[in-house]
């Protein structure tokens, strides 16, 4: 299916949006020390606006994988985001992976608030990108 540039631009401002909230909701679960429910919601903010970044340049991933395949292949390597951003969103996958089907692995604060910071810092960098 062929998107509109309206109809493309409406995505991304949805998937912003859809970050922002998944990145608040992840701040109250970490103040209710809903450890895993913040590490599913951190990924989600991350998720949303690189997913947001791709359909604006019209790349589109059928899975979660595919999402990071295509911000490592199309910004990472180029060097539109750096490999610190990219590593964060490996990161935060990697973290949701284990908050969500990990049974042995139990999610604590130490987990969870360095984590914010650098979730905020990868919707900024993808944000700047967006307003290119």
């Amino acid at each position: 299916m062929t998107l509109t540039a309206g109809e493309r631009q409406a995505i991304v401002n949805s998937r912003v949006d859809k970050s922002h909230q998944a990145l608040y909701d992840a701040e109250k679960n970490a103040e209710m020390e809903l450890w895993n429910t913040a590490a599913n919601r951190l990924y989600y903010a991350a998720y949303y606006i690189a997913s947001a970044l791709l359909i604006k340049n019209g790349y589109t991933a059928q899975t979660h994988s595919g999402v990071i395949s295509l911000i490592g292949q199309h910004f990472v390597k180029t060097g539109r985001i750096p490999r610190e951003a990219g590593r964060s969103y490996n990161l935060l996958f990697d973290l949701r992976q284990a908050g969500d089907y990990d049974d042995w692995r139990i999610m604590e604060e130490k987990d969870i608030l360095p984590m914010l910071e650098l979730c905020k810092n990868f919707i900024q960098t993808i944000e700047d990108i967006l307003k290119e």
